[in-house]
């Protein structure tokens, strides 16, 4: 059959997209590699269980702290005041977007993508079947990438899809001890220790049962699984169980173009849509989603092909400040283990603290606080300059 749209990836990006379109009438199809589980902390914001409906069986655990831990140990617990942090387990969580997809009336197909073709009207999509080891064919009107940081859509179709930078991310899923001098199961460790990582940070995070333990870095020569099992002694959690270990690259910066100006159109990853500084992706993701699914569906209503552009135009009125100003943290602090020290001396702030989980909770600025602001602004200058020692708070 002739579909609508045929997404190709079916993470929290893919997924949410085919489900929105799936609900909007459109015949839509997507192409799931089955088995792949993405590393990540599994963290998502209030605003993305509320904005995607994500129902309570979902959360497997509610966080109400994160501490960040500096290069010399020192520890600044933030409280996540009004709310909570909720985490899922992205083996579950993923599968359950894409069942509801599939609910909703989109298409699932289960193997790897290979190529695009145009011998007709309108572009197929391939992939090799999991099941026959067949290459299949899938024709569309049009086509969304959602199919990860390294995207093979975006590499063969749109601009720049080929050099985007990113960070190669490894974690260990473990069973998860009860409370401990050094493990809470209601706190996230966020550690930023160049000798867990010399460019980004090192994370600690409960998923009830079980936890997530990993680190991210840019620079290759960084033996991310030695790393990571420094980060579990550090942790007092070497001796817990794994239960299994995963690696992919997250991607640093959102692309420039995320269409190829007649039929496709790039969403989560593939589009570079996670946040710097931080690495939340799952929110991002979504998000870039849902806009991919409106810039198509207005394609299609149309006839205009200028609409794929909606996509990018969207996410970026909402987001291109958030990105700008975590990029500009990023590039000031994470450089060096002096630098990383006095951000997390910074973390004291206990308005750098609230403006912190307002902004994150919220996918947004907070402006309606220009003192404090103006306050946070004047420390982070004194750090940057070292007019003041990171020692000091």
């Amino acid at each position: 059959m002739l579909y609508d749209v045929v997404v190709v990836g079916a993470g929290p990006s893919g997924a949410t997209a085919a489900e929105d379109l799936a609900r909007s009438g459109h015949t839509v199809a997507f192409i799931d590699r089955d088995g792949r589980i993405k590393p990540c902390g599994g963290a998502i914001p209030p605003r993305l269980i509320e904005d995607f409906f994500i129902p309570d069986e979902q959360i497997v655990a509610r966080v109400n702290t994160a501490r960040m831990i500096s290069p010399t140990g020192r520890q600044v617990d933030i409280p996540i005041e009004n709310g909570f942090v909720g985490m899922v387990d992205r083996e579950h969580f993923d599968e359950f977007l894409r069942q509801r997809a599939r609910d909703a009336g989109a298409h699932r197909y289960t193997g790897t993508f290979t190529r695009i073709t145009r011998d007709g009207e309108n572009p197929k999509v391939h992939y090799r079947d999991k099941i026959s080891g067949n290459e299949v064919a899938l024709e569309a009107k049009l086509i969304i990438g959602a199919d990860g940081a390294r995207s093979n859509v975006a590499r063969a179709e749109v601009e720049g899809g080929d050099r985007i930078p990113y960070v190669i991310a490894y974690h260990e899923i473990i069973e998860a001890p009860g409370a401990t001098l050094t493990y809470d199961p209601k706190r996230c460790d966020v550690v930023y220790d160049g000798r867990i990582s010399p460019d980004f940070y090192g994370w600690v995070f409960p998923h009830g049962a079980q936890a997530s333990v990993g680190m991210g870095s840019m620079i290759k020569s960084v033996d991310v699984k030695q790393a990571t099992a420094d980060l579990r002694a550090a942790s007092g959690l070497a001796d817990c169980k794994t239960i299994r270990k995963e690696g992919a690259p997250i991607p640093l910066k959102p692309l420039d173009r995320w269409d190829n100006g007649k039929d496709v159109v790039l969403a989560g990853d593939a589009a570079g849509v996670v946040a710097p500084s931080s690495g939340e992706g799952i929110y991002y993701a979504m998000v870039g989603g849902r806009v991919a699914a409106t810039a198509a569906a207005a394609t299609l209503a149309s006839g205009q092909v200028k609409d794929l552009q909606l996509a990018r135009k969207l996410f970026m009125r909402e987001h291109k400040q958030v990105f700008r100003v975590l990029g500009a943290m990023q590039n000031a602090y994470y450089r060096s283990d002096e630098r990383r020290e006095r951000f997390v001396s910074l973390c004291h702030d206990v308005d750098v603290q609230k403006l912190t989980f307002e902004a994150y909770m919220n996918k947004k600025l907070v402006k309606a606080r220009p003192l404090a602001h103006l306050k946070i602004g004047i420390k982070n200058l004194a750090h940057l300059t070292r007019i003041v020692s990171p020692l000091r708070t």
